[in-house]
């Protein structure tokens, strides 16, 4: 820890500071006010009170002073400390030139043997000094897919697979079909939390249930029963069962094979497709496919372009930022789960990492943009309400609306500036394209 203490002469009424380097972004200063300056500004705000005040017995602006301050002192001179504060702390930071992250903490210091000042000492985190690595520095791996007619037969054979129907079959149970059983399991003796079911349906190779009881299951056939020893792996949720051997005796009621739908009009109409056969679904399923695409592209490109200058960039942040952030994220968290009790929140731990990323890249966005002067394009942002109102009836109409909400254009803005600075960083790194699978890239 370093102190020093410096007053700017080149100011007209400099600041008594002295400031101290804590560990990393913390800093503290100390500053001195003169104790005759505060009790004059007391003094000429109780003369402002005693013309004003109105007390019984006394005729407004004939309280005598001793009055006035017996009865308003203290509360005036509270205000005047606070007034002071605030001014002199505000002085004091733009006069050393330090920029704080967040609001400090004041400890007034005892009095001491200095009687001719008021000393209080404030400390707070500051912004990190950020000097950017050159852009031109950085490599970026970007995908480059694309939807094949491969990959629209193989999104046609999904929605036939969940279009599809079990019928029962007099057969063994196999790989993909769907058994319905009765169990009861015991563990050493003794039945367990979860140990019996009736008609519960599982599907054979779908990793529904653990992987020895699934292996029962194959050769079985309707009216069949097994006793199956079944091994639970250590890391199974139920504490009391993982790792653990059970044994469960098992009954098959009956098999069913999955049957795929025909592509036929039926199945086009349950789509929603009435005009243009199956053409028409080719068309739409590629559609909604490069839709899907295109936002995935953009958000792994801008994911890949960021965590490049995050990479490249470590910094210090302050924890009010993070603690902040937190907060937020929480708060967040508790709507989306509908939760109300403040006791009942997902703990603050959770969200640390993805605080403190998001803080990491806000400060380095923030330094990107000043260094490179990234100016706000309306034009972008015209042309993405373009595309954000073109589905609506009347979309001159929405783009109106959607300009008079402060909310939604603030959202918008920040999302074209964000693109800009990922196109930015795409433009002045080295990037090279990979060639991905649409399966692959979209998982």
């Amino acid at each position: 820890m370093r102190a020093e203490q410096r007053v700017d002469t080149a100011t007209s009424n400099p600041v008594d500071v002295s400031v101290e380097v804590q560990k990393g972004l913390e800093r503290r200063i100390t500053v001195r006010v003169p104790a005759a300056e505060i009790e004059q500004e007391v003094d000429s705000r109780l003369q402002q009170v005693g013309r004003t005040a109105r007390l019984k017995g006394f005729r407004p602006g004939k309280i005598p002073a001793k009055v006035v301050r017996q009865r308003y002192g203290g509360q005036v001179r509270q205000e005047v400390m606070s007034d002071v504060i605030r001014r002199s702390y505000t002085k004091a930071l733009a006069q050393e030139q330090l920029n704080p992250a967040g609001g400090p903490s004041i400890e007034p210091l005892s009095v001491g043997q200095d009687e001719a000042h008021f000393s209080y000492r404030a400390t707070f985190e500051i912004y990190p000094e950020i000097a950017l690595k050159p852009i031109d520095t950085l490599s970026i791996e970007t995908p480059r897919v694309a939807v094949e007619d491969t990959d629209v037969a193989a999104m046609l054979e999904e929605l036939r697979d969940q279009q599809a129907e079990w019928c029962t079959v007099e057969r063994k149970a196999g790989a993909d079909d769907r058994v319905v059983v009765d169990f009861s399991g015991t563990l050493g003796g003794q039945p367990f939390e979860g140990s019996q079911g009736s008609e519960v349906p599982i599907v054979v190779g779908a990793g529904q249930v653990v992987q020895d009881f699934e292996k029962a299951l194959k050769g079985l056939s309707a009216g069949q029963s097994k006793s199956a020893k079944v091994k639970f792996p250590k890391d199974y949720p139920s504490a009391e069962l993982a790792g653990k051997k059970a044994v469960f005796d098992i009954t098959v009621l009956r098999v069913e094979e999955k049957q795929l739908p025909e592509v036929d009009e039926a199945f086009l109409k349950k789509l929603g497709i009435e005009d243009g056969g199956f053409d028409a679904l080719q068309l739409q399923l590629r559609e909604n496919m490069e839709r899907e695409l295109k936002e995935r592209l953009r958000t792994e490109t801008r994911n890949r372009a960021l965590g490049a200058l995050l990479q490249a960039n470590r910094i210090e942040v302050p924890n009010a930022l993070v603690e902040d952030r937190i907060n937020a994220l929480q708060a967040e968290a508790m709507r989306r789960l509908g939760i109300e009790d403040p006791e009942k929140a997902p703990p603050r731990a959770e969200f640390t990492d993805s605080a403190t990323h998001r803080v990491t890249l806000s400060l380095l966005v923030q330094e990107l943009i000043k260094d490179n002067e990234i100016k706000l394009d309306r034009k972008r942002v015209d042309e993405r309400i373009k595309e954000l109102v073109a589905p609506y009836e009347k979309p001159d109409e929405a783009a109106r609306i959607y300009r008079g909400n402060r909310d939604l254009m603030v959202q918008l803005e920040s999302s074209v500036l964000e693109e800009q600075i990922v196109d930015f960083i795409l433009q002045h790194a080295k990037t090279r394209e990979k060639t991905e699978s649409f399966k692959a890239f979209m998982g």
